[in-house]
């Protein structure tokens, strides 16, 4: 997700290096220092603009969270959501590629991936784009704990179904699906801002979570 170029951006990013980790490489198997304890680790990769982050943070204070976003013009609107919200200790974000989780995570850092409302990719040619992608979650996998899961939202029934078939020809257990997560409402439900436009709109907002099984 791109937004419009924000000159002063980078300047805000770097007065809140505490929230925004400026060299994340240097706490590969050592994020329990960051956050104080030894917690498990969640990460969203996309995070957009941290409502969903955000609110996860707030919901479960005896879980670290890590949104991860590349662009300045977006991880500042997180960035900014979270000053206002005073900081939650358990919470910070990384400005990389989520292409290159290895570089800041090793096994076993991470306990759960979150993907909400990736870029569909829907060109076949563009499939290795695709955030649930063979190639991605040989990616999830070498970071998380063993068992790790992916839980996975889209508003895309294409991307779904594509995500449940790669999902599963990976050899990954599907814990649950869900066709349109808001006839159900899970009481825990965070919604992205994206799943507020779409669900307003009253198109179904599909979610899974799968779980890595050890080999």
């Amino acid at each position: 997700m791109r937004l419009r170029n924000k000159p002063w951006a980078l300047e805000y990013i770097n007065e809140h290096t505490d929230v925004i980790i400026p060299n994340p490489e240097d706490y590969q198997g050592k994020w329990h220092e960051v956050f104080g304890n030894n917690n498990p680790v969640h990460i969203e990769v996309g995070t957009g603009k941290g409502q969903f982050v955000l609110g996860m943070a707030k919901q479960n204070p005896d879980i670290n969270y890590i949104g991860i976003e590349l662009f300045d013009s977006v991880i500042v609107c997180a960035l900014e959501r979270i000053v206002e919200a005073e900081k939650p200790a358990n919470l910070r974000l990384l400005k990389v590629n989520g292409a290159k989780l290895q570089e800041y995570f090793t096994k076993g850092d991470v306990a759960r991936v979150y993907l909400n409302f990736s870029d569909p990719w829907p060109k076949t040619r563009h499939a290795k784009r695709r955030l649930t992608h063979e190639g991605f979650l040989k990616l999830y996998e070498s970071v998380l704990i063993d068992n790790g899961e992916i839980h996975f939202k889209t508003d895309n029934r294409g991307l779904f179904e594509y995500s449940l078939v790669s999902m599963n020809q990976y050899g990954m257990r599907l814990n649950y699906v869900s066709l349109d997560l808001h006839a159900e409402m899970p009481e825990d439900n965070i919604m992205t801002e994206y799943e507020e436009k779409f669900s307003a709109k009253g198109q179904p907002i599909y979610r899974l979570e799968s779980q890595f099984l050890n080999k």
